[in-house]
């Protein structure tokens, strides 16, 4: 059995296509189908497959994926920029930084952008539900992994989701059905929102599919889409990762607590 914890990323858009893990292509107003990898070398065992149908600034999106740590939730959202002069990308192995073997959110930021929407099971999917703990898919006992939903978009967004890509959180690095900080400590990603003793498992992206308009392994052309068009690094990561996300406050990290404990 595996304990629970909610955090967050991932994305989709329009014209039938299928990409695999990084792969990319244009699109316009439609429906395609995208394959979701681990293009970050995590080990995470996951993979997806992402329909989506885009028809003005309607988005309907259905994923399907095994190989999820079973009974936890996984964040997914839209990253990248509705900027036409951004060039956001999956992350591949190169960005471990710090040579630890595993990508985090933090290392994976730089290259697959900011959170543009949050795919929630419901309620609000801007990117401040980013780490909505609550709202976000929750694998099966077998890891598997169902979502579907139909968001309204901003005006005109549904134009611009070809540059965006869908990022899906959370692996089970150690293999015992579990986020638990034995296998990879305590996320640094969480810790820096004010949240303390969240496994470094549960945020730490799992899969990754580009939608369209970023080559492959391409540098950003511009920083993430933050109000300056520049990173500032981990320290600001609340901004970067989060937009205007203040943490959910205390409440986020008590209802992931609660979950934890229930689970335990």
């Amino acid at each position: 059995m595996r304990t629970t914890t909610k955090l967050a990323l991932a994305a989709p858009a329009a014209c039938a296509m299928i990409f695999a893990g990084a792969s990319g292509a244009h699109a316009d107003d439609g429906t395609y189908s995208m394959k979701l990898t681990d293009t970050m070398g995590n080990n995470s065992g996951s993979h997806s497959t992402a329909t989506v149908h885009v028809m003005g600034d309607q988005l309907s999106v259905h994923i399907t994926g095994s190989g999820f740590t079973p009974n936890s939730p996984h964040a997914q959202h839209f990253h990248g920029s509705f900027s036409e002069n951004k060039n956001f990308t999956c992350p591949t192995s190169a960005a471990d930084k710090n040579g630890d073997g595993q990508v985090s959110t933090e290392e994976g930021l730089p290259m697959y952008g900011d959170i543009m929407i949050s795919l929630t099971t419901k309620g609000d999917t801007s990117p401040k539900s980013g780490l909505a703990v609550d709202r976000m898919p929750v694998a099966d006992a077998q890891g598997n992994l169902s979502y579907d939903r139909t968001i309204t978009l901003p005006a005109g967004a549904g134009a611009k989701l070809k540059n965006l890509h869908i990022v899906q959180h959370g692996l089970d690095a150690n293999g015992n059905d579990k986020y638990d900080l034995d296998a990879l400590g305590e996320s640094t990603f969480a810790k820096s929102l004010g949240v303390s003793g969240i496994p470094q498992e549960a945020t730490n992206p799992a899969t990754c599919g580009t939608v369209s308009g970023a080559s492959v392994g391409a540098e950003p052309t511009g920083g993430v889409d933050t109000g300056d068009g520049t990173t500032q690094g981990v320290e600001d990561v609340a901004i970067l990762g989060l937009g205007a996300f203040t943490l959910a406050g205390a409440g986020g990290a008590w209802a992931y607590r609660r979950r934890l404990g229930r689970q335990s």
